[in-house]
């Protein structure tokens, strides 16, 4: 097969081009026309060397995901499934903020962590996504904003998927989304959210680099946090907490606490004064992103009422703790994670 040169970091083509006899700058030409030029044919980079593109053409390729399926809301959302070389399909959207345009991306096909409010789990995890694949989906979402004159400006790993399962392919691809010969994403506007895999937060905490890490919290105590997240049993606070201190002790960034808002389940003013001292009581440097639910038909969970979110957000400023709510996207289409793609490939939503 050939080699998608969407997978390659900057310094792993450089590394491959110089074994391949030439010279150091091969790998920032061959960058400038893919993601500067947007031009994805080796035959018309026309300052790279014949012979060499004749060696591009035989072993090399760039290829995209394709658009299976689009849709597009009201407040300027857009959700597409995209299908990749192998016929698999996952979801990609882009959401319009005031500062710019951010695009949720997806790690892998389908997901294994089974959280009971999300529709990402109603079909389990085929493969990961590979990393040409997944810069694919911030191409695609470029492509779109072109013809308005915009391009993507901030990058979530919060789509389909753990990205700590998927841990080097999603490293190379925010290496690649963050390189200013790249996707020229700045750092502090990318953004990697977990579940809460220990081993790969700590080991996130040592790379060296400036992007955003998110947990999945979702509850302030592990009796709730283990009803809906399969995943706190084998992680539990005991192993969370000293990783997350691990993380910001080596990386010195600020973490995200992600907390999906679900009705007289993790909304109480109990909940807040628990989220407080779990904040508080184990030092962690994090502020924390209310999300308003987005209802999934085969799942129980029912958005909380306004007043309930007011309250705890109220509560969380009042006492020191830096919040805010997620605003919303997509309400007029499907805008759950994982909706789309479970419609279109047999599980109803």
């Amino acid at each position: 097969m050939k080699k998608n040169i969407l997978g390659y970091t900057l310094p792993k083509l450089t590394e491959e081009f110089l074994a391949l006899g030439q010279s150091k700058f091969r790998a920032k030409q061959v960058f400038g026309w893919i993601y500067g030029k947007k031009v994805y044919s080796f035959d018309a980079m026309t300052d790279v060397s014949k012979d060499f593109r004749n060696v591009l053409n035989s072993d090399y390729c760039v290829e995209l995901p394709k658009i299976f399926t689009k849709q597009e809301s009201n407040d300027g959302t857009i959700k597409v499934l995209l299908e990749m070389g192998d016929g698999a399909k996952v979801e990609s959207v882009l959401m319009p903020y005031n500062y710019g345009d951010a695009v949720c991306v997806s790690s892998q096909v389908g997901c294994n962590m089974g959280c009971a409010f999300c529709a990402s789990g109603l079909l389990r995890k085929e493969r990961n996504l590979t990393t040409a694949e997944m810069v694919g989906e911030v191409l695609i979402m470029d492509s779109l904003l072109e013809p308005l004159g915009r391009k993507v400006t901030h990058i979530d790993v919060m789509g389909t998927g753990e990205p700590f399962d998927n841990y080097d392919n999603v490293l190379d691809f925010v290496k690649i989304a963050n390189d200013p010969f790249a996707l020229e994403i700045g750092a502090r506007h990318i953004t990697v959210s977990t579940c809460g895999l220990c081993d790969g937060i700590k080991k996130y905490g040592k790379e060296g680099i400036q992007i955003n890490l998110a947990l999945s919290l979702h509850a302030p105590n592990d009796e709730l946090r283990q009803q809906i997240m399969p995943i706190a049993k084998a992680y539990p606070f005991s192993k969370l907490i000293p990783a997350l201190q691990e993380y910001s002790a080596d990386s010195g960034r600020r973490l995200t606490f992600e907390y999906i808002m679900l009705r007289d389940f993790n909304d109480t003013l109990d909940c807040a004064k628990q989220l407080v001292s779990f904040i508080r009581d184990n030092n962690l440097f994090a502020y924390v992103n209310l999300i308003p639910y987005n209802e999934v038909k085969e799942k129980p969970y029912r958005r909380s009422e306004k007043t309930r979110v007011n309250a705890f957000v109220d509560y969380l400023k009042k006492n020191g703790i830096n919040c805010t709510v997620r605003k919303e996207f997509g309400g007029d289409i499907d805008a759950a994670c994982g909706q789309l793609r479970s419609k279109q490939v047999g599980v109803k939503s």
